[in-house]
């Protein structure tokens, strides 16, 4: 619908268990005080949550449970019941199973019924193409209402009987990046309380000719005893490349919106460590604007971090104040980013 507005009316995050901290990991592993050192100044994460208990090997969470308590903080914040909403997105790299779909579970725990529903599989932009998938729903004037849902559960994919003595790089910074958590927020037609108006937001894959930063690998029982690690990261060629594609997504947003950097207020920038999100807010140039991050406590929890960011954003952002969010996905190299303005 021409000139139609959509607004984030809320945001809501789960994490599960308590933070493990670097040192937890150093004992479950068996590394010594210098891998922790290592940890701490070339990765600069300081804990993560995980969906698993380290002693025993057990999943505590899956995806729908963590979601699901996403989608119902971000529906109370909005103050909503599920039979407002009219449809549901979700934005994960590690969906429960591969049928049924992992959005379906979650509404169905809602009680949400009868409307849209759709999953998109992707790494860390995942959340802001849900978030566009979302926007042009409402936009097409296809609903008042639709609940956004991102998020990721890692450590199933952790093999605890690995020597990290003895793993690649490329295996082994899996072990410290990640954490698991879900998050949620409710776009809507309408404004609300504390809301704030979507002014551009845009994903696009520029992975033509890459070869993948990321790999989540997917066993099933022809290969299920193959050797190849269940993840890994080229951890280089991200620290190559995502600055200077996050760099480019700020320019394009500021482009779009016709706003100047010292315009903004907010700053969302992309979560991937603790030291390589403080070198990306560095460069992107805005040193008036504050900086939301919660990787180096929640660690980069993929699909979630996002919400994350913008449960934070929303409570501190006032009205007339402006937001910019960057989100790269590396797997194969998407660009994603996002405007808001806080409504008055």
């Amino acid at each position: 619908m021409p000139g139609q507005d959509v607004y984030i009316r809320s945001a809501g995050s789960a994490l599960p268990g308590p933070a493990v901290d670097n040192a937890a990991l150093a004992r479950r592993f068996g590394m010594d005080a210098l891998w922790e050192q290592w940890v701490e100044v070339f990765i600069g994460t300081r804990s993560r949550h995980l969906a698993l208990d380290l002693e025993s090997g057990k999943l505590t969470d899956t995806l729908a449970d963590l979601a699901e308590q996403a989608g119902r903080s971000a529906l109370d914040a909005a103050g909503l019941n599920p039979e407002d909403i009219d449809a549901v997105v979700l934005g994960t790299a590690t969906p429960d199973q591969l049928m049924p779909a992992t959005v379906n579970v979650v509404a169905d725990r809602l009680g949400i019924d009868s409307v849209r529903s759709f999953q998109l599989q992707s790494g860390c932009s995942g959340a802001v193409q849900a978030l566009d998938v979302a926007r042009q729903i409402l936009l097409s004037g296809h609903g008042k209402r639709v609940l956004v849902l991102g998020g990721d559960v890692i450590a199933r994919f952790y093999d605890l009987t690995t020597d990290l003595r003895k793993a690649a790089p490329a295996e082994l910074v899996n072990y410290v990046l990640f954490g698991d958590a879900a998050g949620a927020a409710v776009l809507s037609t309408e404004p609300g309380p504390g809301s704030a108006v979507v002014r551009s937001l845009f994903t696009r894959l520029v992975g033509r000719g890459r070869t993948p930063g990321a790999v989540l690998e997917w066993f099933g029982p022809a290969d299920r005893n193959s050797d190849r690690p269940a993840a890994t990261e080229d951890y280089k060629a991200i620290e190559e490349h995502v600055p200077v594609m996050a760099e480019e997504v700020l320019h394009e947003l500021l482009e779009d919106t016709g706003w100047r950097a010292e315009d903004i207020d907010l700053v969302l920038p992309p979560q991937l460590s603790g030291r390589m999100t403080a070198l990306i807010a560095k460069r992107l140039g805005l040193p008036d604007a504050r900086n939301v991050s919660c990787v180096d406590d929640a660690g980069n929890c993929g699909n979630a971090i996002v919400f994350l960011q913008l449960e934070q954003a929303l409570a501190g952002l006032a009205g007339g104040e402006r937001a910019v969010g960057v989100s790269i996905e590396s797997s194969k190299w998407i660009k994603a980013g996002f405007a808001l303005e806080g409504t008055l």
